[in-house]
């Protein structure tokens, strides 16, 4: 970046972007709408690179209750009961600080349960790091393992499987992916929408800092080459708080449960101009937004970084005026901060405001945050010797000499793990029948409200294989699949549904600039 660059550049914006915001607005975007458009354009949130890709997925079945577009996708599992599941990742923030970025991992995928009106009850972690022999990747390992237990274990949902695999692919850059399952009664799902003019946006949860600001884009911007460039980045990496997760919780079921709700969204990746943009623009409204009734934790804060932090353990929800009081009550039994910061208008606007009788500092579109953003069909090529590797994948002839040892090199490929799983509580709830080590982790089915067992059981696993999907990206996806579903037989369970965490390489909203290796900082 040079001193002159153009604040749209330095935001991660391209030249075209920036000249579309333009057009959807007529006229120039000032400092704040540009934030928002950044954060919300970006990768992360707006998944411009992948949409075209992931839109040929077959998401449609007879028991799918929600498909893509949610927090979560939700299926009926009988008995009237339904199951919300969703994988995502948390890369970067992981490399740069491993404890956090792997902890709020946790944290953001709890939410995007129980934003649908489930009760969590189980955590699965795929996770790749570099080999053990490498000092870094080894504080990296440690790290995320101990964040992951850390969170999981204090808000009190059981971690009950995963993968743990060590490569060079690895090293410096890991993949931390996190999955959360929950179950609800059918008729307590909510979805993330804001309908009914003069209807409230209620705050709840923690108060707003100034970590996570703008992590979105500027963790995707780059890669993490030095010691200095990491503590540059670390402000971005947002810090959790997994006792008031708990209460979180507790309260928004609660909420849920005696029907005070219309909507709700949880505050992860973008902030508050995730959650009003994405809550608005669903329900096809608008929303005016007073940025100064947003409890903040610092001094100082301007808007942009009000409306952009990605402060955790915080919930949105669009409630009845009349039903207010009962809102506030429930979340003061609870513990939960708790400030009415939005109503909910005709007409499609997202405005920010400095009070609800001060000035306009922002008036954009709601739709254009969320769904507007460009669709890029970027180039695919082959790598170079591609065609060879494949017609050759048994790999090449064994050298002259003695034979290798097979016992030997198998030996050298194992890895215990064990100290890994062993930091994770899974029999939490005292729910869990199989646990980490089997083919895939069993859990007994029990009415999410009255708690009685159903008799059945709820089956799931992660599965992956890079080495595969490097020499043949579609063979090596479907063999992935595969394996999944074969190990959801050996437990004999009906395969229902499968969420996708994609890592891949690119670009990734930066400006038309390189990523690190690994690409972008979450999972498509």
């Amino acid at each position: 970046m040079t001193i002159d660059e153009p604040l749209h550049r330095t935001l991660g914006l391209t030249d075209e972007e920036a000249a579309d915001i333009e057009k959807i607005l007529g006229r120039q975007p000032n400092e704040l709408e540009l934030a928002m458009y950044a954060v919300m354009w970006s990768e992360h949130c707006s998944y411009k690179s992948s949409r075209i890709h992931l839109k040929r997925l077959p998401t449609d079945a007879e028991w799918v209750l929600v498909g893509p577009g949610e927090n979560a996708g939700v299926v009926d599992v009988g008995d009237g009961i339904a199951a919300a599941i969703r994988i995502e990742s948390h890369n970067h923030p992981s490399a740069i600080e491993p404890y956090q970025g792997a902890a709020t991992g946790v944290g953001g995928i709890l939410r995007d349960i129980f934003t649908m009106g489930a009760r969590p009850i189980a955590v699965m972690d795929p996770l790749r790091f570099g080999p053990l022999d490498d000092g870094r990747s080894r504080w990296i390992a440690e790290g995320v393992v101990s964040g992951i237990s850390g969170y999981g274990n204090a808000v009190g949902v059981p971690t009950v499987g995963g993968e743990t695999v060590f490569d060079e692919t690895y090293t410096g850059n890991p993949l931390v992916n996190v999955l959360c399952l929950g179950v609800l009664p059918k008729e307590r799902l909510v979805l993330g929408q804001a309908t009914g003019e003069g209807t409230v946006a209620v705050l709840l949860g923690s108060t707003t800092g100034r970590d996570g600001i703008g992590g979105v884009s500027v963790l995707a911007s780059a890669g993490f080459s030095d010691q200095e460039a990491d503590a540059q980045k670390r402000p971005s990496v947002q810090v959790g708080d997994p006792f008031e997760e708990k209460r979180l919780i507790e309260a928004c079921l609660e909420l849920l449960d005696c029907g005070l709700v219309v909507g709700i969204q949880d505050l992860g990746g973008a902030g508050l101009s995730c959650a009003t943009s994405e809550t608005a623009s669903r329900g096809g409204m608008g929303m005016d937004v007073d940025v100064t009734a947003v409890p903040r934790r610092e001094q100082g804060m301007v808007p942009f970084e009000v409306m952009t932090s990605e402060s955790q353990e915080r919930m949105l929800a669009i409630v009845e005026p009349d039903s207010l009081g009962e809102v506030l009550a429930i979340c003061e039994k609870w513990e939960v901060r708790s400030s009415v910061i939005g109503k909910v208008t005709a007409g499609g606007r997202l405005r920010i405001l400095d009070g609800w009788d001060g000035d306009v500092l922002a008036d954009v579109p709601a739709s254009s945050l969320h769904d507007a953003a460009p669709r890029y069909d970027r180039p695919r090529s082959a790598p170079a010797g591609f065609d060879e590797k494949l017609r050759t994948r048994a790999g090449p002839p064994l050298p002259d000499g003695p034979a290798p040892d097979p016992g030997a090199e198998i030996l050298e490929m194992l890895t215990d793990t064990s100290w890994v799983s062993s930091q994770y509580d899974h029999q939490l709830f005292l729910n869990t029948v199989e646990g980490p080590g089997g083919d895939a982790a069993v859990l007994r089915l029990k009415h999410p409200v009255t708690g009685a067992d159903t008799g059945r059981g709820l089956a799931l696993t992660t599965d992956g294989n890079h080495r595969w999907c490097a020499v043949d990206p579609r063979g090596g996806t479907e063999l992935t699949v595969a394996e999944s579903v074969l190990n959801l037989a050996c437990v004999g369970a009906r395969p229902l549904a499968v969420v996708n965490c994609l890592n891949f390489g690119g670009r990734c909203g930066s400006g038309g600039r390189p990523t690190a290796p690994d690409g972008c900082p979450h999972s498509t």
